[in-house]
């Protein structure tokens, strides 16, 4: 009985450490970062910001706004273009998903179309969509929804398809027809695959509305990298990089809490 009071408490130890080290992992990966940053920092400052010097670029750019917006501002901007987009392309993409992914006879006549638009990235509607609509701000979030929609449908597509027909089997078990066979059983169980092209979706609008920015935007943070490549200005460059980061790191963490809350049987690792 003692031995194994003894061995309980030894694993507790154990367990307990082990927590303890995947706590510090990730606080000795932003440590080895800031230090890899210092070092090719220290060799070439003038091609290469040091932390100091963005620090105090950080600083200004609080003080001073660029096209008069602030560096909250710039954020917001970006970060409306992004919502807006990921509202249509989750609404429409899941939406288009679920009748492919359902309906054979639709999926043989859209499937072939969305295959062909499918490898398209959304850099490459940029000339198209700027002769059609200008340079204003319905073309960059029509750039971001194109890029945001494609995991959405393609992830959403194949959570229907694969509908496990244990599933199905007792779906129709108890009776149940194909309205209630759709929305009681097979979208509950391709949850899995729709937040997964959701997660997919937000980190690559994040992505696309930056590129969309560098092209002929006022605002944003994409238009600060390019007002600081323009300048020479580096250490506004890498301000407007690690806000990126930042800021992609928070909408993941997000949409990974949002999953949470509607699938609480999935565990996220």
């Amino acid at each position: 009985m003692g031995g194994t009071n003894k061995s309980t408490v030894e694993e507790r130890k154990k367990t307990a450490w082990a927590d303890w080290g995947y706590r510090l992992l990730p606080v000795l990966s932003i440590l080895l970062l800031i230090l890899s940053w210092h070092l090719a920092s220290s060799n070439s400052p003038d091609s290469f910001p040091t932390i100091q010097a963005t620090w105090e670029r950080f600083l200004l750019l609080w003080e001073k706004p660029i096209m008069r917006v602030s560096y909250p501002g710039h954020i917001l901007a970006s970060l409306k273009r992004v919502c807006i987009a990921l509202f249509f392309s989750w609404l429409i993409g899941i939406s288009f998903g679920i009748i492919i992914g359902w309906n054979r006879k639709m999926d043989a006549f859209f499937g072939t179309i969305f295959a062909f638009i499918r490898p398209i990235p959304p850099i490459a509607w940029i000339p198209l969509i700027t002769i059609w609509f200008g340079i204003d701000e319905f073309p960059k979030i029509l750039i971001v929804f194109i890029g945001a929609v494609m995991p959405v449908v393609i992830n959403t597509h194949a959570g229907l398809s694969s509908v496990e027909q244990l599933y199905l089997n007792v779906g129709t078990a108890f009776n149940a027809n194909r309205f209630q066979m759709l929305f009681e059983v097979a979208i509950p169980s391709a949850l899995p695959s729709i937040f997964a092209g959701i997660r997919t979706s937000t980190s690559t609008a994040w992505m696309v509305v930056l590129a969309a920015e560098m092209l002929g935007a006022k605002s944003g943070v994409g238009f600060l990298v390019v007002r600081g490549m323009d300048g020479l200005d580096m250490p506004l460059v890498l301000v407007a990089m690690i806000t990126i980061g930042v800021i992609g790191a928070l909408l993941a963490a997000v949409t990974n809490f949002m999953e949470r809350r509607l699938c609480p049987w999935m565990s996220i690792r």
